[in-house]
């Protein structure tokens, strides 16, 4: 009877598993947009979810212990209310949150990272303490059940995996940020209640936990088990770390393709489970653990040439997104579920609450390490490929020392092999070759003058044999600088979105640069002769850099200009400098964490710290977008600067927005800049006059049909841009811009 229930069980944590995962995306949305983008921020935030799951868990195994359950479901009912209803408060937590760290950096920057910390700690510890607690108490739900905790695990796992595609590509799309937390924490509290209910229909049950009445089957001590599940936790995080940067590379840096990444690695390790009893049968679990190292090592080679045959177009987004998961899993799949098999395994070796929880708590404290050490520590010294190489190794070296002896000279030579042919077939990404390159319309390979790997991204400048220079961010040229041909009058508009701005300005004095980039923006801002110029940028190796390319004319090195490494956002939030002009070119509109900067509370914000007369210029690039997008970005800019014209760049035929904060202002005739300084720029001022395309009025008949971007919808990051930008036969094609006079 118990038995044929178990499947109820099963459908819970299926559910449970599925907001968990919903749950870590909206508080990454929610962290990033209160404290700023940034690796650092990303970090501290899986950081705290991972803790607390930890704790969560030592700390209910540690209550449970030597106690009575008769009916665990209900302490699995209250965990999931205390997850649901902790949901409701999660905007107004992250709200306090934004409004302590602003309040805090005026008055002492360098305790920032502290408010950073106890505030991502005060805004998700609750929920995911209560997260974690549910592992123990899962176990005891599949005693009186009769149901295996592997199992369990590997659904709650599997549901993560939904969750994944589902909050990217569902929920937050249909209902944006904060109805989708009201959405997940009505089935957190949907899931309670069921489960309270069901708590009636079972067998008679009481658990003790008592360490002397367990009986235990494992082969393995304890001690051993704990040091397997560090081993596999450290290494799955440490691979994740380091595939998902060479991956990123391939898909491009967009939530759907990091949603589609983690999705293959959470089915990969929920799938795995499934397995256990058979292989338990005729398998020895040391070597299992060893092949994971070996299929781990020879799957690196592969996934650092993804760039060069992962296509980035096709007919629909269905179509490219399909290929991506596929292609991901048919690579990843099988390393990934080897090493997923260790902690269930060793889970259904142990038969009490206390040791379910130091399992997994471990688990998860070595997943934060991987991450941490991957990140900050491997891939700056030694690259992606290698760290995937340690991780491969460790997993490898920990299987060869549990197999038993006759195997470990097989498999021993084995991972030998596996390694040296990793070594033979490493593409020297970052040596030898920069991801994506290929794409660009390029028939040599470039030179690779410098490259960093960080936590935050892979960069570097690469040289052409013409003289042109490109700066790589995660397969994508993010920017570059071109001495002729059409190359270098697709990089015009960069010195153009100095100018425009400033040159529409009745007197600047104090400009802001978002986005650094090659500094030829800056520099062309620099050359209008501003008191100060402040220069923000997330990544400092942009400014590092900066040396290798000359034409930028060495702009740090003015004593007027502040180069400041931080997310744009977060800068303006932090600093109450007004400025006279502003002006950004991000990453395109649908990579990861770009929505923040072409929404409407980003123009908010900036209107605030302009002056009276200030100007304000967005990078409107019509050939990384469908029109859909175009017209929400333009209807989104003018919703905030009403009075705002676009302009186009006559030679790379990309769009500039220019919007002042004085409604009066006759914008796109007046150009005193020109009284100034008459020779600070390229363009005459009748031809910047006549490549004023779209008055106010036009702009606003335009981005009529658009959508207002939000924080909250998400729109160039989950929306319906984020799908369409996909689709080759749109992109690229509006009537807006064909029609355009040269």
């Amino acid at each position: 009877m118990a038995s044929d229930k178990k499947f109820v069980i099963y459908g819970f944590v299926l559910l449970s598993g599925m907001a968990a995962l919903v749950w870590e995306v909206l508080w990454q949305v929610k962290s990033s947009l209160a404290l700023g983008v940034s690796a650092w921020g990303t970090a501290l935030t899986l950081a705290v979810t991972m803790g607390g799951m930890s704790i969560g868990a030592l700390t209910m195994g540690k209550i449970l212990k030597n106690r009575t359950v008769a009916k665990p479901e209900r302490i699995y009912a209250g965990l999931e209310w205390i997850i649901g209803i902790a949901g409701f408060f999660l905007g107004a937590l992250f709200s306090a949150v934004e409004k302590m760290d602003t309040a805090v950096f005026f008055q002492s920057p360098g305790a920032a990272p502290a408010v950073f910390i106890l505030g991502i700690a005060a805004a998700i510890g609750i929920p995911t303490l209560a997260m974690g607690a549910t592992l123990p108490v899962l176990g005891l739900m599949s005693q009186r059940w009769n149901a295996s905790i592997a199992i369990i695990y590997g659904l709650n796992t599997l549901g993560a995996a939904a969750g994944t595609l589902i909050a990217a590509f569902v929920l937050i799309p249909a209902f944006g940020v904060a109805h989708t937390i009201w959405v997940i924490s009505a089935l957190n509290i949907i899931v309670g209640v069921l489960a309270w209910i069901f708590s009636s229909y079972g067998p008679d049950f009481v658990a003790r936990a008592a360490e002397e009445k367990t009986s235990v089957v494992s082969k393995y001590s304890f001690r051993t088990s704990l040091a397997v599940v560090f081993v596999t936790g450290f290494a799955t995080f440490a691979l994740e770390v380091a595939w998902f940067r060479s991956l990123r590379a391939a898909f491009m840096s967009t939530t759907d393709a990091f949603a589609i990444m983690l999705s293959c690695v959470l089915i990969a390790l929920g799938t795995a489970p499934v397995f256990i009893a058979g292989l338990k049968k005729s398998k020895d679990l040391g070597v299992l653990l060893a092949w994971a190292g070996i299929f781990i090592l020879l799957a690196t080679p592969i996934i650092e040439r993804f760039d060069m045959f992962t296509q980035i177009q096709a007919s629909s987004a269905t179509v490219l997104f399909f290929k991506w998961f596929m292609s991901t899993l048919w690579v990843v799949g099988l390393p990934v579920m080897l090493l997923g098999l260790a902690l269930p395994w060793l889970l259904e070796e142990q038969k009490n609450p206390s040791r379910w929880s130091l399992l997994y708590g471990t688990n998860t404290f070595a997943a934060i390490v991987g991450a941490i050490v991957a990140g900050w520590i491997f891939l700056p010294t030694i690259g992606f490929a290698h760290t995937a190489w340690i991780a491969g190794g460790l997993v490898a070296i920990t299987g060869i020392y549990l197999a038993p002896a006759p195997s470990r000279k097989v498999i021993t030579l084995s991972a030998m092999v596996a390694l040296a042919v990793a070594a033979v077939f490493e593409s020297g990404v970052g040596r030898d070759r920069v991801q994506g390159a290929f794409r660009f319309g390029r028939n040599e390979a470039p030179t690779i003058l410098k490259s960093y790997e960080g936590p935050d991204s892979s960069i570097a400048v690469a040289a052409y044999k013409n003289g042109g220079r490109s700066l790589f961010i995660d397969g994508f040229i993010a920017t570059q600088q071109a001495d002729e041909g059409v190359m270098k009058d697709h990089t015009h508009y960069m010195l153009w979105m100095g100018h425009l701005p400033m040159a529409a300005h009745p007197d600047p004095k104090n400009a802001l640069v978002i986005c650094f980039g090659t500094g030829q923006t800056a520099n062309s801002v620099r050359k209008e002769n501003p008191a100060s110029l402040d220069i923000v940028d997330i990544n400092e190796h942009v400014f590092d850099l900066a040396e290798y390319f000359p034409a930028n004319e060495g702009v740090l090195n003015d004593n007027r200009v502040t180069p400041y490494v931080m997310d744009g956002r977060a800068y303006l939030r932090r600093h109450d400098k007004i400025y006279d002009v502003i002006t950004l070119e991000p990453m395109p509109p649908n990579f990861a964490g770009v929505n923040s900067l072409y929404s409407r509370e980003f123009y908010q914000l900036a209107k605030s710290r302009l002056s009276e007369a200030g100007m304000i210029a967005q990078w409107l690039p019509f050939h990384l977008m469908t029109e859909e997008t175009a017209k929400s970005i333009a209807k989104t800019f003018q919703d905030v600067f009403p009075n705002s014209i676009l302009w186009r760049d006559p030679r790379s035929k990309t769009g500039i927005l220019l919007g002042t904060k004085d409604a009066d202002y006759d914008l796109g005739k007046n150009w005193p800049g020109y009284d100034r300084l008459p020779k600070a720029r390229d363009l005459s001022i009748s031809k910047v006059r006549d490549m004023v395309v779209l008055d106010q009025k036009e702009l606003a008949d335009y981005g009529a049909a658009g959508t207002i971007i939000t924080d909250d919808n998400q729109f160039l990051a989950y929306g319906r841009a984020a799908l369409m930008i996909r689709n080759n036969n749109v992109r690229g094609k509006h009537a807006l811009v064909e029609t355009f006079k040269d």
